[in-house]
């Protein structure tokens, strides 16, 4: 995990090509006291290395972001008010390529969703 203790998965089902997983957001987390003081937002970049972490824990492989084809913030995501955020993540892979698309919410709020290609880490 790249930004450690920032969440931690609460539930993670897996059922062929579809990941549907709820994440705890620590709302202590450093990140949250400088994004922004008094008023903390999930910052974007964090939101993207979840869902490239939680794609590894899939697939079992290292990745590396390619090319973010389609991005759409919808919602804030306030740790203090909601703190338990939903993914669902669709993949697919071909070789060495591992394309995604995401949604992400909270409640009935659609606030994330994501288009994307990562590329195999050989190791």
């Amino acid at each position: 995990m790249l930004i450690k203790g920032l969440y931690s998965i609460i539930d993670f089902e897996q059922e062929n090509q579809k990941v549907t997983a709820a994440v705890k957001l620590h709302k202590e987390h450093e990140v949250f006291k400088g994004h922004f003081p008094n008023n903390p937002v999930m910052p974007g970049v964090c939101m993207i290395q979840m869902i490239k972490e939680l794609t590894e824990k899939a697939i079992g492989k290292e990745l590396f972001l390619a090319v973010a084809s389609n991005i759409k913030f919808m919602a804030i995501i306030n740790p203090e008010k909601n703190d338990t955020i939903n993914l669902i993540i669709h993949i697919s892979q071909e070789e060495k390529v591992v394309k995604v698309k995401n949604t992400v919410s909270f409640e009935d709020t659609l606030a994330l969703k994501l288009s994307a290609t990562f590329n195999i880490i050989d190791q």
